[in-house]
């Protein structure tokens, strides 16, 4: 272990895979998908078919550029990389290509709600922020935060997420 840190280190012995996971990421991940929402609302009326597959590849992409990181960033520097590793640091980061299902998702339903595309990337916008926030929540959770400061941690995600849509107002104006 020496020379890696605690973020790049292996598990402790013992831990399940969702021990593994890395929310962190997921939650950057929603963000990044609530500003592709943002451009692509800003476009004009986007294709419902064509922003859920932007939302699904955002998501897959940022996973894979993840992984690449952490495995090839400063891992690369102490140890070789095995096919096991390489499964470890895709299953901790599987979070980041699953937080781009509920956008997408709320992009497929659109239509059955009676939503426009305007409507849509609002829903989708909406989706992904409360993602955001939850997914946050849960790493500051998982980080071992606890009262006042994980309403703090929610409070200052919930700020943030809100920007996004200050952005989206102010681009749509």
């Amino acid at each position: 272990m020496e020379g890696r840190s605690p973020v790049q280190g292996t598990p402790p012995p013992g831990a399940g895979a969702a021990e593994r996971r890395d929310y962190t990421g997921a939650a950057f991940c929603s963000l990044l998908l609530a500003s592709v929402v943002i451009g692509a609302g800003s476009l004009g009326s986007f294709p419902r078919l064509k922003l859920l597959l932007l939302l699904l590849f955002t998501g897959v992409v940022f996973w894979a550029a993840n992984v690449f990181a952490r495995l090839f960033g400063e891992r690369i520097m102490y140890e070789p990389v095995s096919v096991k590793e390489i499964r470890r640091v895709c299953v901790a980061q599987w979070p980041i290509a699953k937080a781009a299902v509920p956008p997408a998702v709320a992009v497929a339903v659109s239509p059955l709600l009676g939503l426009g595309p305007v409507g849509t990337a609002w829903l989708a916008l909406g989706v992904a922020l409360a993602e955001y926030v939850g997914w946050s929540t849960a790493a500051a959770v998982r980080a071992g935060v606890t009262g006042r400061a994980l309403v703090t941690a929610g409070a200052v995600n919930l700020f943030l997420g809100l920007l996004i849509v200050l952005l989206k107002v102010a681009l749509a104006h």
